[in-house]
């Protein structure tokens, strides 16, 4: 198994490489160690091994040069910047002990007055030059930051690479990209794997060309592509108009090598099927929550989410869990408490002292809510049920986002067995969930009022959201337990060889402490 992450934090990859294990697979998952430093462990019966990844082909060669027309001071990029600014620092504070000994000097040192003439010029001119410094030095931050690579020429340079190479083009647009091959590639063809289960786009490019590697020597590798998320409407983390058509160029040109493709919702597999011409209509794992965790790690219960919040079990609590970025919505969740009282608000998040939640609660603040809005970290995948079930409801406050649009999100399931009434946006496959189960209320994205009629609803009567989970097989049919079933079919029928013992009982119930680093769950 392939994955471009760390491993902790994407709870779909964890419990993909321990089902595997445990129905008899022999499983090794390669992540990227975001320390650079490599890393190994045991996940159930599966082995974990974190790279060390270099990946000096993400910047393109001209970021190591000057921008000359566009910030024609800025100090080159290799590093005289830094030491310029700290040499100016070491100036200033000789020149503030000298001044200080001058200061304690008795009125009859020869040539007093002068020497404080002196100095005075001196720690003028050392002023004027840290201002120098530092604008060169601001001008050499702005060359970096702004690079958007959206300007006219990179749009013709776009332009001319995909007409020339096709879908090629991603080696000239994107050659970040092989650093991954670089890294990946030779451990996958030390370890002459049967199967390749290759999570996401990038991973996909180097399962592919494993597979074509082994073709040579003999050898057949079935690869299966697991798509998390729609390339094509992906928004880029930057503002670079090279990224998209890059990625959609190297998932292109490697697509045709999948033995076999699945997804997370039939949505994302129908337009997938539209988008690369697939024969057959990929299979749907959904990112359902394990039922049965207990066998995780009984000696770690969950932790309280209102104890963390330091509220009692009276207070109403509504809780978002997952990744925080603008997109996510969270905002109107802090906009709407004014008018909520005695309404608190926990977001369980990726980055809990990010530049977004610091935002966030700068708002509130400003709101005069703080004291209602607490951020708090992820817990192990395993406790993510228990803990999110102390909450009133579960909030899901996207955007409309073509991603969005298509599928139920991680933590549509979590809050799902936390049996909680939801309170969610109007993406259309989340929303129609919704109103068809009866399991909460659906508000207008990004609409503050709306979002309020629905908050107030499901507070009002919390019971008649909670008796959708009721309905028989609803829950069962969304746990992981049910799609592993699904995950051990694609595999068996691609290599329908005789059946793989089971892992024994011990190794599938090995605690998730034997990781040194504890799993953490991605609500995404």
């Amino acid at each position: 198994m392939l994955v471009d992450n760390g491993v902790n934090g994407d709870s779909r990859v964890q419990k993909t490489a321990r089902s595997a294990a445990d129905a008899g697979w022999d499983v090794v998952l390669l992540g990227r160690s975001p320390g650079g430093v490599a890393q190994s462990w045991r996940l159930g019966a599966a082995e974990v091994r974190l790279l060390a990844m270099p990946a000096p082909l993400a910047r393109r060669r001209h970021e190591f040069r000057r921008a000359w027309l566009r910030w024609p001071l800025a100090y080159p990029p290799n590093g005289i910047a830094a030491h310029r600014q700290q040499t100016v620092k070491a100036w200033q504070a000789d020149l503030a002990v000298r001044a200080a000994q001058l200061a304690a000097t008795g009125p009859g040192t020869p040539r007093l007055g002068l020497r404080k003439r002196l100095l005075r010029a001196e720690q003028v001119a050392a002023k004027l030059t840290r201002t120098w410094v530092s604008g060169r030095y601001w001008m050499l931050t702005q060359a970096r930051t702004r690079r958007r690579f959206r300007n006219p020429w990179d749009r013709a340079y776009t332009r001319f690479w995909q007409t020339v190479k096709g879908d090629g083009a991603w080696r000239r647009l994107e050659p970040g990209l092989w650093d991954y091959e670089l890294a990946y590639g030779p451990v996958v063809d030390e370890l002459r794997p049967d199967l390749i289960h290759a999570n996401d786009f990038r991973m996909l490019g180097v399962a592919a060309r494993a597979k074509i590697r082994a073709a040579a020597q003999g050898r057949e590798i079935k690869v299966v592509w697991d798509a998390h998320e729609f390339l094509p409407g992906l928004k880029p983390w930057q503002d670079n108009a090279r990224w998209l058509p890059a990625h959609r160029a190297h998932e292109r040109e490697y697509a045709p090598y999948a033995d076999a493709v699945m997804t997370v919702s039939d949505g994302l597999a129908e337009l997938l099927r539209r988008e690369h011409h697939l024969a057959t209509m990929p299979d749907v794992v959904l990112n359902a929550p394990a039922a049965l965790t207990e066998d995780l790690d009984p000696d770690a219960p969950a932790p309280d989410l209102r104890a963390l919040c330091g509220i009692g079990p009276d207070v109403p609590l509504l809780v978002y869990s997952g990744a925080a970025a603008r997109q996510r919505g969270l905002d109107v969740m802090v906009d709407a408490l004014p008018q909520l009282p005695g309404v608190h608000v926990a977001l369980v998040v990726n980055k809990p002292e990010g530049p977004y939640v610091s935002g966030v609660l700068a708002r509130a603040r400003k709101l005069g809510v703080a004291d209602r809005v607490h951020a708090l970290p992820y817990v192990a995948h395993w406790q993510v049920v228990p803990f999110l079930a102390a909450a009133d409801a579960g909030v899901i406050p996207i955007h409309h986002w073509p991603n969005h649009e298509i599928a139920l999100i991680t933590k549509f399931f979590e809050y799902s067995h936390a049996r909680l009434p939801l309170v969610v946006s109007d993406v259309k496959t989340m929303a129609g969930t919704v109103r068809d189960t009866g399991q909460g209320e659906v508000f207008r994205a990004e609409d503050v009022d709306d979002y309020l009629r629905a908050v107030r609803a499901v507070l009002a009567d919390p019971g008649r959201y909670r008796a959708a989970y009721d309905r028989p097989g609803l829950l069962r049919s969304w746990t992981w337990e049910a799609q592993a079933e699904v995950l051990d079919g694609v595999y068996r029928r691609l290599l329908p060889g005789p059946a793989a013992d089971p892992a024994p009982a011990d190794a599938a119930a090995r605690s998730a402490s034997d990781d040194p680093r504890p799993a953490l769950e991605v609500g995404t």
